[in-house]
């Protein structure tokens, strides 16, 4: 190709410069652009009329369905509300009928005054009239007495007899705070006798040279013997000892509440002290 002809030629006529150009790849790629152009404009045809047919079909659908939809008014029926009848309070329950009246004969005083001055009204009644007649301050007339008592006044006449009344306190039950606490016989000498001669020091925890207080609770029941023995404080190593003593104590003396003896808990506090050398 001459040399002035090479700005103005196409690309394609540089590649195939030479040769032969009725073969198929040459026209394949000279017509390209040509045949891109007209798939694009089928395409686009081919999406715009889906897209119109499809907007078509939705107003068809719709004015299909408009005119199968029919209207109706619908008239709501008043709904009337029963009005609720007051019904007549109860009637009063009946007054209890009056207690019949018992024959009840004056009782005169005697006065030593003479047969003359004794007015008749004033006259005690005979003795055989009593069998069956109240004695009151006045002469009434009534039922026969058949010794039926009358209740009191202060139940409102329902003769109804309470029975006596249990103390407030359940004297069974084991009692955390006494008036009077429960102790070992003898008092706080006797105890510290008892815990010289019966108290042993463990072995270990003197090796260990462990010291301090042992609390024990357990229960003193009303003849002042002792169960439920427990270490609640204290150097694990001497609390089994502190609790041996105690179980080994024998009876106490209860507890008192309210002037009884009572069952309750007891806390006793054993100290183990080593003895400092030198």
């Amino acid at each position: 190709m001459e040399v002035n002809k090479i700005l103005s030629a196409d690309v394609l006529d540089i590649i195939f410069e030479g040769r032969n150009k009725d073969y198929g790849a040459y026209q394949l790629r000279k017509s390209y652009n040509k045949r891109l152009v007209t798939s694009l404009l089928i395409v686009g045809a081919l999406c715009l009329l889906l897209f119109v047919g499809y907007v078509v079909s939705n107003l068809l659908d719709d004015k299909a369905e408009a005119k199968n939809v029919v209207v109706q008014d619908v008239q709501l029926e008043e709904i009337k509300q029963e009005e609720k009848k007051e019904e007549p309070p109860p009637p009063p329950p009946p007054k209890p009928p009056d207690p019949p009246k018992v024959e009840m004969a004056k009782f005169t005083p005697p006065k030593i005054v003479k047969d003359e001055e004794v007015k008749e009204e004033e006259k005690p009644p005979e003795v055989n009239k009593l069998e069956e007649t109240k004695i009151g301050t006045m002469n009434q007339e009534g039922q026969k007495d058949e010794g039926i008592v009358a209740p009191p006044v202060d139940d409102g006449g329902k003769g109804v007899v309470e029975a006596p009344k249990k103390d407030e306190e359940d004297w069974d039950k084991t009692f955390t705070k006494v008036e009077i606490e429960s102790e070992y016989p003898g008092g706080a000498a006797a105890w510290q006798r008892y815990l010289n001669r019966n108290l042993r020091y463990p072995q270990e925890a003197i090796d260990n040279e462990v010291q301090g207080a042992v609390v024990v609770q357990f229960i003193v029941d009303k003849e002042g013997n002792v169960s439920d023995v427990e270490a609640i404080s204290g150097p694990q190593e001497l609390r089994p000892e502190a609790v041996r003593v105690i179980k080994k104590s024998g009876k106490w003396t209860p507890a008192v509440q309210n002037g009884r003896q009572v069952k309750s808990y007891k806390k006793q506090p054993i100290v183990f002290r080593l003895e400092s050398e030198g």
